[in-house]
């Protein structure tokens, strides 16, 4: 079974900085893509970040942009978001998603945005922005 564990999330002052964990069980390696999503309150999930694990190719929509990096650490397992210049509109729970490999598969970076496209999720961590 794969599971995937966030942490890292908290209170914080906007501007403020976080970084957010992913563990991964298994190799991340044996993955596609890994992404990054917020779920903030009464709205939908919508992604935040993704990076393609097979050329190490990032993605961000223009809210984040420049505010956020992915990264990764394959000898650990582990896929990390760094958030920085934290706006209250950024506040919500936050959660790791993770899409298996699939032979020949080709897949668009809009598609990559959509929360359908990812087959393992985790419980998600909290980021609370607020004086």
């Amino acid at each position: 079974q794969v599971q995937l564990v966030e942490s890292g999330g908290g209170l914080v002052q906007p501007g403020g900085s976080l970084r957010l964990s992913c563990v991964a069980s298994g190799r991340t390696v044996d993955y596609a893509t890994i992404g990054w999503f917020l779920q903030a309150p009464g709205k939908e999930r919508e992604a935040v970040s993704f990076i393609r694990l097979t050329n190490n190719a990032t993605n961000y929509p223009n809210s984040v942009k420049g505010r956020f990096t992915i990264s990764r650490d394959d000898a650990k397992n582990t896929v990390y978001l760094q958030m920085s210049g934290l706006k209250s509109e950024d506040t919500g729970v936050y959660y790791c998603a993770a899409r298996k490999r699939r032979i020949g598969a080709i897949v668009s970076t809009r598609f990559l945005f959509n929360s359908s496209a990812y087959d393992y999720w985790g419980q998600g961590t909290q980021v609370t922005v607020s004086s």
